[in-house]
């Protein structure tokens, strides 16, 4: 077991926020510094998700770091075991293997004024540091909801992020619950194994068609050769990308083209009008996460599934049952529901300086001063914070923002000796607020669903309402006019390396 030490900057995490974050110290010359991951390796989401078909549904120029380009990406859009890959290559290029603790959980973190640090309680024992990185990211933890009689169900149950790679499904009948992003790329795989295959969907989705391909030998050659083509091709995808914006919180109007192209699409894959009619959305697009995949919808005209509209009433033994009544015989329960990105189990964890939990201060609804800084907890920086996320482009765009900012905070701090850096209550406030305004007129509240982007409020904390170039633009500088701050008296100040 690595000794931990008293790091000047402790990471939380080592998906693509914590290790990016950790590239960018190193680079800035700062290596005093140790990343906490409770697993047994890095990755983050990408370690997790090994459900059979994962991928990203983001193009895989744009969803990667824009300082480590890939040339060698096999598909315009990448699957599970490439993303992984590429993050262990990451850290290993960069050299920050050496700074991760891993099987290290953090258990909990108190400011300790007096001394001006964190005080932190790991799996590994205690430590003391002066500046302390949330990069747990909002899709660490499974969402599992609670179904009456759960308990007595004698066949064999697990969420899809936590897949059992043990259990054979061939000939198994499965309950599938949920029918989100995980699901339309795990119904796909699992269905002709299986005898039977039931899909419980409470609200069907908008599933667009999945553009990918295998990249050429070609492309390939030219973004290795001449990596200002990989530009290029990252460019072109992000602003195309980013043209969505203006239907999702502007004018929903605008996103009827899009309706089109769905509903045909549906059509095209599901000729039977009965089950055609059960998996029309009755909601605005992009109002819950747009889906994008051209085998899920021809997996369910298939004679061994069923696909039951509403929830369920119960569990048993061996049998799920409906809110119709209806009961289905089941060997295997699968959870596809996904994440709560508004109630984040590290916000638990970590105390400011009243000794008021994260969790405790947001009060249901979180919220951060640039998705990053929170009153009362004085050098604590957030990545992947609250409105935060993307429903149309790269979240690795709106991550690199976020390093960004921290970077320059880091460096600020050692440039004029500060102790400390606490965000002014008012200025947080105030841009809350308008971001919360500004998500009043977007379609994640006018679309007429209730999405895993609202929280137990009923405010849109999960998403930034607007477009990312705008972030990027807010976060670029550090701005120490907004925090309040006390001097480092110590010989030297905070200029370790």
């Amino acid at each position: 077991m690595a000794s931990l030490g008293n790091p000047y900057i402790v990471i939380v995490g080592s998906g693509f926020a914590g290790l990016g974050m950790a590239i960018r110290l190193k680079q800035a010359g700062i290596n005093d510094f140790i990343i906490l991951e409770r697993a047994a390796d890095l990755g983050g989401t990408w370690r997790d998700n090994t459900y059979p078909g994962a991928a990203c549904d983001v193009p895989s120029h744009l969803y990667s770091f824009s300082f480590a380009p890939n040339p060698r990406w096999r598909h315009s859009f990448s699957r599970q075991p490439e993303i992984q890959s590429y993050l262990q290559q990451c850290a290993d290029r960069y050299g920050v293997r050496a700074h991760i603790r891993f099987d290290c959980p953090l258990l909990s973190a108190a400011w300790d004024d007096g001394a001006q640090r964190w005080h932190l309680q790991t799996g590994h024992g205690e430590i003391r540091t002066e500046i302390l990185m949330s990069a747990t990211g909002a899709l660490s933890d499974p969402s599992i909801p609670h179904l009456p009689g759960i308990e007595n169900f004698s066949g064999t149950v697990f969420h899809s992020s936590r897949w059992n790679h043990d259990h054979d499904l061939a000939g198994d009948r499965v309950a599938v619950v949920g029918t989100g992003a995980s699901a339309i790329q795990f119904v796909p795989q699992i269905q002709p194994k299986v005898a039977k295959l039931v899909l419980f969907q409470r609200t069907p989705p908008w599933v667009m068609p999945r553009m990918d391909r295998q990249l050429t030998r070609l492309e390939k050659f030219l973004f290795r050769t001449f990596p200002i083509t990989q530009k290029i091709a990252r460019s072109s995808i992000y602003w195309s990308r980013e043209s969505l914006i203006v239907g999702f919180v502007v004018n929903p109007q605008l996103l009827r083209a899009a309706c089109r192209i769905g509903r045909l699409h549906l059509k095209m894959q599901v000729p039977d009008p009965v089950l055609r009619e059960k998996l029309t959305p009755s909601y605005t697009m992009g109002c819950k996460r747009v889906l994008i995949s051209s085998d899920y919808y021809p997996s369910l005209t298939q004679p061994n599934v069923e696909i039951v509209a509403g929830g369920i009433r119960e569990v048993r033994a061996r049998s799920v049952v409906a809110m119709d009544g209806t009961g289905h015989e089941v060997d295997t329960l699968i959870f596809g529901t996904g994440f709560v990105p508004t109630d984040l189990p590290i916000a638990h964890q970590i105390r400011g300086r009243d000794g008021q939990s994260l969790a405790a201060r947001w009060g249901g609804s979180p919220h951060a001063y640039l998705g990053s800084s929170v009153p009362g907890f004085p050098n604590l920086f957030l990545l992947v914070g609250p409105n935060t996320g993307l429903g149309h482009n790269s979240q690795v765009f709106m991550i690199e923002a976020q390093i960004d900012y921290t970077l320059d905070a880091v460096k600020t701090m050692q440039a004029r000796k500060l102790a400390t850096v606490e965000v002014e209550l008012d200025h947080e406030r105030a841009y809350t607020e308008a971001v919360q305004r500004r998500m009043q007129r977007t379609v994640w509240l006018n679309g007429g669903c209730n999405s895993w982007y609202l929280d137990a409020n009923g405010k849109n904390t999960t998403l930034w309402p607007g477009a990312t170039f705008r972030f990027r633009s807010l976060t670029r500088k550090f701005q120490l006019g907004r925090y309040r701050t006390t001097q480092d008296l110590a010989q030297g100040g905070l200029s370790r390396t």
